[in-house]
């Protein structure tokens, strides 16, 4: 059978910003005949994702990122149908997903690295299972809970940078669903901002390209920030920590802004950021949403329950 697919062409460099190049698209064949176990699938949503960027790299900077290789197909989350299957778990027609998924048109897997979806759990729009009820919602829920100690009828105040991004906009109204009683957006045009305050239901939202972010903060934050979910690192973060009170908690989830340089992750601080961390006792602990498996699939049917009842919004 012949497949489109999409390989590592050439890498950015682990200080460069990734281009078109770096990825060609090219035809290829797949075997016709299935061995035990296999089940052939049609790929009908490919995820990509920020943290790919590190995959681009021949050291990814993690031990739980593989590196994608020179002139081999590339990989992610994926949902497909599956056409033929010599899997007991699989018949023809059901839909699947893996974390492993290659991006190419149609391919051959190996049936137990697939999980079986039900469309129904998400009014069958399959892409919400590589968004919202998939691995992006795990990680603003299970950060929210693990890592973010929200309490209903404690008054916090959260702020989401990066708010109006695929996990973000997700993780603001989680947080509200769990009890904030404030939560505060950071995105990057007045069109997203827009869009968190109107449809997602922030209570307010700051264009970061616009005015003063600290003095913004300041006025809409006016008890400070309890909870801050970070998804950008760098200034933007430095300028929330700075505001931030005590006791108070980082779900550390992504750096997006550090991810086409040559730094450690979680990158460091500033010194001065970094003291008021310690002052203030704030919490800043790396987040690894893979870490929080076995709490997977009640998690699933709860970011899908919202989405059936329509208190959970996606874009």
């Amino acid at each position: 059978m012949i497949i489109q697919r999409v390989v590592l062409n050439s890498r950015p460099g682990k200080n460069g910003v990734p281009v078109a190049e770096n990825f060609r698209l090219e035809q290829s064949t797949i075997a016709d005949t299935l061995q035990a176990g296999q089940v052939l699938v049609k790929t009908l949503y490919l995820s990509v994702d920020p943290y790919m960027r590190c995959r681009m790299n021949e050291d990814t900077g993690s031990d739980y990122l593989r590196p994608w290789q020179l002139s081999e197909v590339a990989d992610g989350g994926g949902v497909g149908v599956v056409e033929e299957s010599k899997h007991d778990n699989y018949a023809k027609g059901d839909f699947v997903t893996s974390f492993t998924w290659p991006w190419q048109t149609g391919a051959v897997l190996d049936g137990s690295l697939l999980q079986k979806l039900v469309p129904q759990l998400v009014n069958g729009r399959l892409s919400y299972f590589l968004g919202a009820a998939g691995i992006t919602g795990l990680t603003a829920l299970l950060g929210i809970r693990e890592k973010g100690h929200v309490a209903a009828g404690a008054n916090q105040t959260m702020v989401v940078s990066g708010a109006a991004g695929a996990c973000g906009s997700l993780a603001g109204q989680i947080g509200r669903l769990e009890g904030c009683s404030r939560v505060v957006g950071i995105a990057g045009t007045d069109e997203k901002c827009s869009i968190l305050v109107q449809e997602m239901g922030f209570d307010a939202a700051i264009n970061y390209k616009k005015g003063d972010v600290a003095k913004q903060l300041r006025e809409l934050c006016p008890g400070g920030v309890d909870v801050y979910f970070d998804n950008v690192g760098g200034d933007i973060s430095d300028t929330v920590i700075s505001q931030m009170n005590q006791n108070s908690h980082i779900i550390l989830c992504g750096q997006i802004s550090q991810y086409n340089k040559d730094v450690p992750y979680p990158p460091p601080l500033p010194p001065d950021i970094e003291k008021i961390q310690k002052e203030r006792n704030i919490t800043r602990e790396r987040f690894l949403v893979l870490n929080y498996m076995d709490k997977q699939e009640a998690s699933v049917l709860q970011l899908c329950q919202w989405i059936q009842e329509g208190k959970l919004k996606v874009r």
